[in-house]
């Protein structure tokens, strides 16, 4: 027989066979050699290691046991990690024992992966720099990336941990525990019944969320506290996709957040889908706290739901309370840009003016504190007592003064629009209505479109505040079309019977850092014009001090009358209103007026001058003085003119009590003014282009001041061989009247202004 049979035979096998044999039997070897090894011997050379690799003591107190696989389980029977010299706790972890898996394929790539990481009764020394340098870094330099391990989940049951970030103010110390599920149900109508995550029915929430804690310390250099409870299972990346439940609620400053919901990374917030509940005292804190520019407010109380995707925070479905006023809409915060933009739209059913005191710089309104009394807040502006009339000074400013923060219009790009579909409670002021889109990029502020309901008419137009320069550079351009004269003046009994509409333009450019200082510094043009309509008769005669016609409208009461066009107009110059024509024409009186506004010292000094059209006795007729402060404005007689008919009247008195009425008696020089081209001048330069294409050219001017009466005609003088001027007509002023020469009204053929 051949040999092949010898080598199949049973004392033989094939060699491959033995191969694979041997094989196997080292990797049982092995594999026994790895489950049976001792490796707590090597405690100390890892230690060793560990500590010379990072330049921090590392220590394995006890017992060291290790898992192999591809994914690495080390168990640490006590456990020590000091932090970096420049660090302020001693230990980065101290802990009774430890549980950490690691993934060994990563670290040929310098990733420390760390997919668990579990302790028991540790204390916790974290801390962050500016720079980028972090304790938690696993090597010499604490600033580089690579050192950084990326953490999947951490469990933990009793310990503490102390967190410290000086760039954010933040010096945060936390006491956590397990506490024990009891399997009670949550009372009916509780938050937790109310807002327990998807999936806790039929269990209690120490069951869902058995962690509990309690942090005490500072957040952006304000007291923080917290508590609340979660999982004991906390996932610290995102790419893990299994939210935990989490229950908190915190308090920093004066502003205080419930939240309630699921989250999927503690470390980044990604995956957060809670209901929450944020009250505070003012919306404008929160730039402080999470980086948010929103303007100031009176104490609030906001809830809806907050999500997270990403880099961007969702706020939907907001509905709550600033002060009296009501807040619904939706707001998105994105992060992910180089400067963070918020974007939303939120509206108001009813807009309580006095919660828009602390947007101009006043002290929150006793009526916006008392709606939301539970809401601890800033100390309001005293309230006056019933019956009591608040004390006026009249030195006080009006203008808001209020300081714009210019840091914070470069710190966030917005686009929102607000809505309000009513103000109410507005007092003096006919606010009736608000729409407003802000925008702010690149450190400018637009408020445009800007359309706010104005006595039964509109305010609209738009406002640039330009932060990129100190004083900041502001720009409006509001035009006012249709507000009502009964409306606008809703405090003035004798004009809510009248009626008309005003129409008018502002168009100002100025530089500051509060609203007063812009206007204190602005130039342009202001102008207000109103057609035909119908006036008090009785405010009239009051203003032309007509005795005689003032005890007849008193006893027989008051009437309206025809208004045939009325015009006010200023040019400003560095904050300094000057008249540029001022007219008010009726059927019964003529007013003209002249003088000056000034917005930089809060001062008026105006003289109207009024011409009754009709005969009257007992007439004291003067120039009128409007003079004052914005806040304490003065208005009566021109002192000097109605001494000198007072006295005029005495000294006939003194001759025959009869010829003192001479003195009063009112022959009524008043004339129509020549309404088209008063209203053409009252009209801004703009608007005056546009009229005088369809208007005559003007003739010239009759007096050196606009809105005021002629003087010396302002053309040439009249050669040696001109005509005569033409006789003086019944009731013009005779041309040698002193006060005809200064203030009488034009004649009916010439028009107002140039």
């Amino acid at each position: 027989m051949d040999g092949t049979a010898d080598t199949a035979g049973p004392k033989g096998q094939p060699l491959w066979v033995k191969v694979l044999a041997g094989v196997v039997v080292f990797a049982l070897l092995f594999a026994l050699l790895v489950v049976f090894f001792p490796w707590d011997w090597l405690r100390g050379p890892l230690n060793r290691y560990v500590s010379e690799k990072t330049g921090r003591h590392f220590e394995i107190t006890r017992k060291l046991d290790v898992k192999v696989g591809r994914t690495t389980r080390i168990v640490a029977d006590g456990i020590e990690f000091a932090n970096p010299e420049w660090a302020k706790d001693a230990q980065l972890v101290k802990a009774q024992g430890a549980e950490i898996e690691i993934e060994l394929l990563p670290l040929l790539n310098r990733r420390i992966v760390l997919p668990l990481v579990e302790f028991h009764r540790p204390q916790l020394g974290l801390q962050v720099e500016a720079d980028g340098r972090r304790s938690w870094a696993l090597g010499r330099d604490t600033s580089d990336p690579h050192n950084i391990p990326e953490i999947g989940a951490l469990v933990v049951d009793q310990g503490s941990v102390h967190f410290i970030a000086a760039h954010h103010g933040a010096d945060i110390h936390t006491d956590f525990t397990i506490e024990q599920a009891v399997g009670t149900q949550p009372a009916a109508g509780s938050a937790s019944a109310v807002t327990a995550p998807t999936g806790a029915a039929g269990t209690g929430a120490t069951a869902q969320m058995p962690l509990t804690f309690k942090s005490s310390g500072t957040w952006q250099k304000q007291a923080f506290t917290a508590q609340g409870r979660t999982g004991s299972v906390l996932y610290l990346r995102a790419p893990l996709q299994r939210p935990f439940p989490l229950e908190v609620a915190a308090t920093a400053g004066a502003t205080t957040l419930r939240a309630n919901g699921l989250i999927a990374s503690l470390a980044t917030l990604d995956g957060a889908d809670a209901v929450f509940n944020l009250q505070g005292r003012d919306l404008a804190e929160l730039y402080d706290l999470v980086g948010v520019v929103l303007p100031a407010t009176p104490r609030y109380s906001l809830h809806g739901k907050l999500s997270k995707q990403g880099e961007v925070w969702h706020v939907a479905q907001i509905d709550g309370k600033l002060g009296n006023s009501d807040l619904t809409g939706e707001l998105s915060f994105d992060r992910s840009r180089q400067v963070p933009l918020l974007t939303g739209k939120v509206q108001s059913r009813s807009l309580d003016f006095d919660d828009l005191a602390p947007l101009v710089g006043l002290p929150e309104q006793p009526r916006s504190a008392a709606a939301l009394p539970q809401v601890p807040g800033a100390r309001p502006a005293a309230a006056v007592a019933r019956g009591e009339r608040a004390p006026r000074d009249p030195g006080r400013k009006v203008l808001p003064t209020a300081g714009l923060d210019l840091e914070r219009l470069k710190a966030m790009e917005s686009d929102v629009q607000y809505v309000a579909a009513r103000v109410s409670h507005v007092k003096p002021l006919p606010l009736e209505r608000m729409n407003v889109h802000v925008r702010l990029k690149d450190g400018v502020l637009r408020l445009d479109p800007l359309n706010l309901g104005v006595a039964g008419g509109s305010l609209a137009g738009r406002v640039r505040i330009d932060g990129n320069s100190d004083p900041a550079v502001a720009e409006a351009h509001l035009d006012a079309r249709s507000l009502e004269l009964n409306k606008l003046f809703p405090g003035v009994t004798l004009t809510r019977a009248s009626f008309g509409k005003i129409h008018g333009e502002i168009d100002l450019t100025g530089r500051g850092n509060s609203v007063s200082q812009m206007l204190g510094s602005s130039s342009g043009n202001v102008a207000l014009l109103m057609g035909r309509g119908q006036i008090s008769n009785l405010l009239l005669e009051i203003a032309g001090l007509d005795g005689a016609e003032i005890i007849k409208f008193m006893m027989g009461g008051d009437q309206n009358v025809t208004l045939r066009c009325a015009a006010a107009a200023f040019d400003v110059n560095h904050g300094l209103m000057a008249s540029r024509a001022m007219v008010l024409d009726t059927a019964d009186t003529v007013i003209y007026g002249q003088g000056q506004v000034s917005l930089a010292n809060e001062a008026i000094d105006l003289t109207l001058y009024p011409y009754p059209k009709d005969m009257s006795i007992l007439a004291l007729r003067s120039p009128l003085k409007v003079a004052g402060s914005f806040a304490g404005p003065k208005i009566g007689p021109d002192k000097g003119a109605l001494a000198g008919r007072a006295g005029l009247a005495l000294a006939l008195g003194a001759v025959n009590p009869l010829l003192a009425l001479a003195a009063t008696v009112e022959t009524g020089p008043g004339q129509d003014a020549n309404c088209g081209p008063a209203l053409r001048e009252a009209a801004s330069p703009y608007a005056a282009a546009r009229i005088a294409a369809m208007s005559q050219p003007p003739e010239p001017q009759q007096g050196k001041q606009l809105g005021g009466p002629p003087g010396a005609p302002a053309g040439p003088p009249a050669a040696p061989g001109d005509k005569k001027a033409p006789p003086q007509r019944k009731g013009e002023a005779a041309a040698g009247d002193p006060e005809a020469r200064q203030h009488a009204p034009l004649p009916p053929t010439k028009p107002y202004g140039p």
